[in-house]
């Protein structure tokens, strides 16, 4: 990474999401140091998917930026963020069960996001699952009250049982 390059890639991240043009600015700056830096690729992912909603685009500067370094810490959630946004379930479990494998990934980020990928599609029962395996790698406060509160959230979506009335039961004889 050269002094210009990164001087421009934090800059460009220092303006995300607050002010996009001088972000985007610096980050083709710094995309025309170095076109196949992940860091900035990932970040102009980031900008398609998170900001303007155009998951094919910036599906393609992810897939660019895992490319480039697939061993980045970074890059998977917010990959994978976009996955799920888009529908793409199948391929957001793909990289779900490789990025696992990244040393020094935030495992407790990444399970969390399997979690609430199954909430998208509607098994909440598993979602729970990821939620507790995510607290064992959970090891700060802010990310254990997080999914504290996300179980919570999940278990209230889970349909009520209907209890069986005497009335009931009469009517299905």
């Amino acid at each position: 990474m050269t002094l210009t390059k990164s001087k421009y890639y934090f800059e460009a991240l220092d303006n995300y999401p607050y002010c996009l043009p001088d972000c985007l600015e610096a980050l083709n700056y710094a995309l025309s140091y170095d076109p196949e830096d992940a860091d900035s690729l990932c970040l102009m992912g980031r900008i398609y998917a998170e900001s303007l909603r155009d998951y094919e685009t910036a599906k393609s500067y992810f897939e660019m930026a895992m490319q480039s370094n697939v061993s980045n810490v970074n890059i998977p959630k917010y990959y994978i963020s976009c996955l799920i946004d888009n529908e793409d379930y199948d391929e957001a479990e793909k990289l779900i069960a490789y990025a696992l494998k990244i040393k020094g990934i935030a495992k407790a980020d990444l399970l969390y996001r399997q979690s609430f990928l199954y909430e998208k599609k509607e098994n909440y029962k598993k979602a729970l699952q990821y939620i507790k395996e995510a607290k064992k790698f959970s090891y700060h406060k802010t990310m254990t009250d997080f999914l504290n509160e996300r179980q919570k959230f999940v278990k209230g979506k889970i349909p009520k049982k209907k209890k069986k009335t005497h009335k009931d039961v009469k009517e299905t004889y």
